[in-house]
């Protein structure tokens, strides 16, 4: 196992998404993992696979990418990780997520206790704490966690107000979409202003920090005090699987290298937009064909 910190770590579900086309990778945890990885953030992912040859070959997929997989937990009851995964007439995946999996049952142990403690951020979301194993692991990593990051990532029936609550009271910056903006304001608030709805909620939950993504529409980052707003790049979509999560890796690549809020907005919008782009949520690529997408969309 390496043994040297970690710069950025990851919580939660790895999986295969299922398509009408083909089963690819995935998991918003795995995702911003393997952006992160593509920045060269040197990110780890905690998560838990089947012993079966599904979570062989995301172990084989992600040790050749060069990906960390020293806290790829092995299960020998529950099988890896899948969803089935649909488009709708808006390009906007459908999802049906199996349940139990290997995913929900993320054991605590002391190996990630350190990891965690040294790293300077931890990203977590709601959809692996479905279960209370996995919940109870989150929650004892979080105790201690630096920079805790909240990708809230809501899919029905897999969150209630409950947990929205505990997860959101225990993070430093929250990253949620439109539609996630709207369903958890609409528990506390009766505003129909986006700016009034994210602001009433970090009120609410003491956040100084909380981006929103809109789509085709781009992104408003709410950044101590102040607004940043992005109008999004235009692209021919293929799917939008992943493209949520590698806008948050280029946001948070950009933070650790002392970007501006403007900055890393716009780098961010690129990377979800260019990753639209692409089929699945974990395409091949280098950093410096987003740096050229972003000179050819100026």
């Amino acid at each position: 196992m390496n043994t040297k910190p970690h710069s950025v770590i990851c919580f939660g579900e790895i999986l295969w998404d299922i398509l009408p086309s083909a089963a690819v990778p995935g998991g918003a945890p795995m995702n911003v993992t393997y952006h992160l990885h593509k920045l060269q953030k040197d990110p780890a992912l905690i998560t838990r696979i089947g012993d079966d040859e599904k979570g062989k070959e995301l172990r084989r997929i992600f040790s050749s990418a060069g990906v960390c997989t020293d806290f790829f937990q092995l299960d020998q009851e529950h099988e890896t990780g899948k969803v089935y995964a649909k488009m709708n007439e808006q390009h906007e995946v459908v999802y049906d997520i199996v349940k139990p999996v290997a995913w929900d049952f993320i054991s605590w142990n002391e190996s990630l206790q350190s990891a965690v403690s040294e790293s300077d951020y931890f990203i977590f979301g709601s959809l692996a704490v479905r279960n209370r194993i996995s919940k109870n692991t989150l929650f004892q990593l979080l105790e201690s966690a630096n920079k805790k990051v909240l990708d809230i990532n809501l899919r029905h029936p897999h969150f209630n107000q409950k947990i929205i609550e505990e997860l959101i009271s225990k993070a430093d910056f929250l990253k949620l979409n439109l539609a996630e903006l709207e369903l958890i304001s609409e528990m506390y608030f009766n505003y129909k202003d986006l700016k009034d709805r994210a602001k009433a909620l970090m009120d609410k939950f003491h956040l100084a920090k909380m981006v929103v993504t809109l789509g085709a529409e781009g992104a408003i980052l709410f950044w101590e005090e102040k607004e940043y707003k992005h109008n999004g790049y235009t692209v021919n979509v293929k799917d939008t699987i992943g493209s949520g999560d590698a806008f948050l890796a280029g946001l948070i690549s950009k933070w650790m290298e002392n970007a501006s809020p403007q900055s890393a907005l716009q780098f961010a919008s690129a990377l979800g937009a260019f990753i639209a782009g692409k089929t699945g949520g974990c395409p091949d690529y280098e950093v410096q064909e987003i740096e050229r997408f972003i000179r050819e969309m100026k």
